[in-house]
């Protein structure tokens, strides 16, 4: 098979190739130079040329000739009013690549990118990039030292951008990818390869896009972690600088969900002694994560959506619209079709949001991924409480041997794991975990259930505090906190809740308000009476 022919595509430089009588020859001219090279037979150079250059272009022509004369020279008019204008000059070079005979079989093209201003190189590089010039790049550059610029015509560089081709490059790339998706699963290797595949999958759609995600998958199935990873791997790669903000539609309702998510003028209703920014807000240049969206009230749903698409909205009580440019990330345990077809969610929304949705498996779909999980829990244990607790080898043979059989049906999923581990945790006496302390978590796991609708840990703490506040509280807290919500919930006013819970110490106190001592409790955790009993 005969050698395939070099043909370079190349713009007259006006300033880099200009020189006039014999002294242009001390001079390192970039077009001139690219010929001059012993190891490189220029074949045939497309000299792309503006009208008004013509005189040089003749010049360089000839020149060309002395030092290559095996190279042919063929002249091409391009008309620049400004080659500092982006779509004027991709326009015009854009018009020439469509126009030109590439012969791919028996020709290799170069494209110089050592003339012209930036955006002519910009442009080159696109469209060879787009591969509406079937070639590679080709850089020059001056000899290091003067003296030697009437022998040395400097050096040249060819760039192929088929990375696949650099095995450096895509060995970084891919270690790239490996540390963004170790990122995304908290350091965790995890060993479910349906799960790894779906993590990587998110990376990648994480990474080049900011449409709204939609995390779906059973309660405890970790949608929250994951998208405060996705935000921090975005933040991490500049591609965001505003905050992550977190909400649970669960928890709001009425007015007070307009409020939270859009924010108020003062007065806009009864109480608003000042004004609120709200959540939208909050995230500009950031990520709102709606947990549990299926909740959120249809009034709320069509804000939403326009904020989405328009990137405003109103505050409640405001006519003057409010700019936020947020990605969206909702989380749901729901069927969101099944509550579009019961008039519950809005079909537009749905479809807005639904543009890439991924579906996190549970716990039970997921054993093999039990053991390494472990180790992560215990680690976060240590770092809140300043104590490191392992499992004896016995305790961790018997543990995981329940935790991957079918007794264990963790309806919680990694809700339920994180509780066992600190109920462990805290009763390891020495730091150890020890067999009957794992078999009185066994019994205790199974005990809770075999109860319908019940998960082994505090189900309701998490309809009215966020994650970080749920991790902040000790265990003693939580379980106190989750007995006393449970009773407001059963008790029709604030001072029947008090009276129950104060049965046996009111007696003993001067005064008997009741009411005031759970009111004051309960603002310790940032509560009140209506936000409990909704």
């Amino acid at each position: 098979m005969p050698q395939k022919k070099t043909v370079v595509i190349g713009l007259l430089g006006i300033q880099k190739d200009a020189g006039k009588g014999a002294v242009r020859w001390e001079k390192w001219r970039p077009t001139i130079a690219l010929c001059s090279h012993e190891d490189l037979l220029v074949h045939r150079f497309e000299l792309l040329i503006q009208p008004s250059h013509r005189e040089l272009a003749k010049q360089i022509i000839a020149d060309i000739k002395d030092v290559s004369p095996e190279t042919e020279v063929r002249p091409h008019s391009v008309q620049f009013e400004d080659a500092w204008d982006f779509v004027e000059v991709y326009g015009q070079l854009h018009d020439f690549a469509r126009g030109y005979p590439f012969k791919p079989d028996s020709e290799e093209y170069l494209i110089h990118l050592s003339t012209g201003t930036h955006t002519v190189q910009i442009c080159l590089f696109l469209l060879t990039e787009s591969r509406h010039l079937p070639a590679r790049l080709i850089q020059t550059s001056p000899p290091k030292y003067r003296k030697n610029r009437l022998s040395d015509p400097g050096t040249y560089n060819v760039i192929d951008l088929d990375l696949s081709k650099y095995d450096f490059l895509a060995a970084r790339f891919q270690q790239e990818q490996k540390e963004a998706t170790s990122f995304l699963k908290s350091g965790i290797p995890t060993r479910n390869k349906e799960f790894n595949r779906l993590i990587a999958r998110i990376e990648q759609v994480a990474i080049a896009s900011r449409d709204p995600l939609l995390l779906m998958g059973p309660t405890g199935a970790g949608k929250s972690r994951l998208a405060k990873r996705i935000y921090e791997l975005k933040r991490a790669r500049h591609q965001m600088s505003g905050a992550f903000v977190e909400v649970n539609c669960a928890t709001i309702r009425g007015d007070s969900a307009m409020s939270a998510l859009f924010g108020h003028i003062k007065g806009a209703f009864t109480g608003a002694i000042n004004a609120r920014d709200g959540h939208l807000r909050g995230a500009n240049n950031g990520v709102l994560f709606l947990d549990e969206i299926g909740e959120l009230g249809l009034d709320e749903q069509a804000m939403l959506l326009r904020a989405l698409e328009d990137k405003v909205f109103l505050p409640l009580g405001s006519d003057k619209e409010v700019k936020s440019e947020f990605q969206l990330i909702a989380g749901t345990n729901r069927d969101l079709a099944e509550r579009v077809r019961e008039g519950r969610f809005r079909e537009d929304l749905l479809a807005r949001i639904n543009l890439w949705t991924f579906c996190l498996p549970g716990l039970r779909e997921r054993k093999e991924d039990i053991e390494p999980n472990l180790q992560f829990e215990l680690d976060q244990f240590a770092d809140r409480n300043g104590r490191r607790v392992t499992f004896t080898r016995e305790a961790l043979t018997r543990f995981l041997k329940f935790a991957t059989s079918n007794e264990a049906s963790w309806n919680g999923n990694f809700r339920d794991l994180n509780g066992a581990i600190i109920r462990m945790a805290t009763l390891a006496e020495g730091g150890r975990i020890s067999v009957e302390v794992v078999e009185e978590e066994v019994a205790r796991l199974q005990s809770a259930w075999q109860q319908p609708g019940t998960t082994a840990q505090f189900s309701c703490l998490e309809n009215h505090l966020s994650p970080e506040d749920l991790e902040s509280l000790d265990l003693f807290d939580r379980m106190q906190l989750e007995s006393v919500i449970n009773v407001c919930q059963s008790s029709r006013s604030l001072s029947e809740a008090g009276r129950k819970l104060f049965h046996s110490s009111r007696n003993r106190k001067q005064t008997t308000n009741d009411a005031d001592r759970l009111r004051k409790y309960l603002l310790r955790f940032g509560l009140d009476w209506s936000r409990v009993r909704d």
